[in-house]
């Protein structure tokens, strides 16, 4: 490739198994929160963007966007590739094709890395979303190919390619009108239970005995926490609206992501509407995403963190504090992340 700012247009494949829209309701799929506005923003600079999955918004969500995007289930001409890493996920897509319950979205993926990466020698970013790529996975040694996580730390060879904040709402966040809404719940904790119940068990769960609160989501397996109010999984489109409703979250994260920083949607999700993020103490750079008042190393601190959340609600203090966690959403803006993974495809 020659610059990514340059004149010349580039058709760019992206990989992913998910939805530009809302999608639906049974599905993990946390991309949405940014996917289609980072996709825009590479379409923005000039460049033309290839789908090369299932297109799922039409055939499951009925949602196809008409002409916007292009989908392509072949093998067309590409300079670029990017895929939001795959992995096995037994009795789903380890399954044979046609088969109940599979999903294609690991034949594919192993289908176009072959093509391109392997054979064609395509310059090849693998975005790997949920830190699931194999240290020692032999395509990270190929001269073709770039490897980008979320983390403060990365895998070695692994360039920080962090989780995008779309710039229109970051536009849209104001401190001040954020600081006045009115949050009757001091709680709330919008995703799924996947690896997170250590965390859960030692932040959320404490805290849920004193306070209101609500955890939406899929979490199948909540006998230890007979206190805590589940509400199942909610609409995408009603992420927002949840935690508008709330004065704090916490940042539950897997072991394999709070050792290295690696930091998902759900904390700016929050932040833009005006739901303040607390974070363990023991998160890996957890200063590059909050200030040190909302840092947390017990349920107990949560509680006393919340209490003092809800003595400041809407004064000056509190628009200040809001003020200074939306600065940090400023290096995350998603043009700057576009640009970035441009940057890293030239690089190669």
């Amino acid at each position: 490739m020659s610059s990514p700012t340059g004149s010349r247009r580039r058709r760019i494949g992206y990989s992913m198994w998910g939805f530009l829209g809302n999608g639906v309701l049974d599905t993990p799929d946390g991309s949405r929160a940014y996917r289609r506005s980072f996709i825009d923003r590479i379409r923005a600079g000039g460049h033309e963007i290839v789908v090369l999955q299932r297109n799922r918004d039409r055939l499951e969500a009925a949602d196809g966007f008409g002409t916007a995007y292009r989908w392509d289930m072949g093998l067309p001409a590409l300079d670029a590739i990017i895929f939001e890493w795959r992995w096995a996920l037994p009795g789903r897509n380890t399954t044979p094709c046609g088969s109940p319950g599979h999903t294609c979205d690991l034949h594919r993926q192993t289908e176009l890395l072959d093509w391109y990466t392997r054979r064609r020698r395509t310059p090849t970013l693998i975005w790997d979303l949920d830190r699931q790529m194999p240290a020692d996975d032999p395509l990270r040694a190929l001269a073709n190919v770039v490897v980008g996580e979320f983390g403060v730390l990365t895998t070695p060879g692994a360039r920080r390619l962090v989780c995008p904040v779309p710039d229109e709402l970051l536009h849209a966040a104001d401190a001040k009108n954020l600081a006045k809404r009115v949050r009757e719940l001091s709680l709330v904790y919008v995703g799924n239970q996947y690896d997170r119940d250590e965390h859960f068990g030692r932040f959320f769960a404490p805290a849920a005995q004193y306070v209101s609160h609500v955890v939406a989501g899929k979490w199948p397996r909540t006998q230890a926490w007979p206190h805590v109010t589940f509400t199942g999984r909610i609409a995408y489109r009603e992420v927002e609206r949840v935690h508008g409703r709330a004065l704090a979250t916490v940042l539950l994260l897997p072991e394999r992501y709070w050792q290295v920083g690696h930091m998902t949607s759900r904390w700016w999700e929050a932040l833009v509407a005006g739901c303040l993020p607390l974070v363990p103490a023991e998160v890996h750079g957890a200063d590059a995403y909050l200030p040190r008042e909302l840092h947390v190393a017990d349920g107990c601190q949560v509680v006393d963190r919340l209490t003092w959340l809800r003595s400041i609600t809407g004064t000056r203090e509190h628009v200040d504090l809001l003020a200074a966690c939306l600065a940090r959403l400023e290096p995350f803006r998603c043009s700057t992340v576009a640009r970035t993974a441009l940057r890293l495809l030239e690089d190669l």
